[in-house]
């Protein structure tokens, strides 16, 4: 079994194969700006000549679903759509809430900035974007995974606060793992089905 897992949501774009045992190869692209994810279709095409593999060569596609950069998302989720459908396979959505949690190796609080002075924040399941006051409250005593805009602000408030933009973690090989456990419990990964998570409307500037 072959998954091709990306993700362009957050601030690096990651493309890895996984053939279900371990990770055949993997690319981690960051351009410094915000625009990693315009290259990630021809990142793919790199990969898959790396490993002298064609699109067919593929069983399943897995892709972070958001939140993040509603640009990231939108070029994932379409990209994996596309792809699912013209080669009419499986196709798994992941919430970069629920990659984040596991990069310590276990199952921790995810706390997102969200602008507008709240938090996205995940605890075993995404519970939306909360009031950061809120926040503080709910991370007491715990561990949170968090980002570099709210590390200062959460470290104040919880037992240990870790900013995922401050370590080198392998998001890409998270994202496939989780997304072998979805398939081994019979997730339905039909293509139709996989949407962009949007939990907040994306903002909108006035000239």
């Amino acid at each position: 079994m072959k998954i091709l897992a990306f993700d362009t949501c957050l601030d690096k774009t990651y493309v890895t194969i996984f053939d279900g045992e371990k990770f055949v190869n993997k690319i981690i692209l960051s351009t410094g700006e915000n625009y990693h994810s315009a290259y990630l279709i021809s990142t793919i095409v790199e990969l898959l000549k790396t490993l002298n593999l064609t699109p067919k060569d593929l069983d399943y596609i897995s892709t972070d679903i958001g939140p993040g950069s509603f640009t990231g998302i939108r070029a994932c989720t379409t990209v994996a759509r596309m792809l699912a459908q013209q080669l009419n396979i499986g196709l798994v959505g992941v919430s970069s809430l629920e990659i984040l949690s596991r990069i310590s190796g276990g199952n921790d609080l995810v706390a997102l900035d969200a602008r507008k002075n709240k938090a996205y924040f995940y605890d075993n399941e995404i519970k939306g974007a909360l009031e950061l006051d809120a926040v503080e409250e709910l991370i007491k005593d715990k561990k949170v995974i968090t980002d570099n805009s709210l590390y200062e602000r959460f470290s104040a408030a919880a037992k240990e606060a870790v900013s995922y933009q401050n370590g080198e973690y392998q998001l890409g090989e998270i994202l496939a793992k989780i997304a072998v456990e979805k398939i081994n419990s019979g997730c339905d990964c039909d293509w139709r089905k996989l949407k962009p998570l949007y939990i907040q409307p994306p903002p909108v500037f006035k000239k």
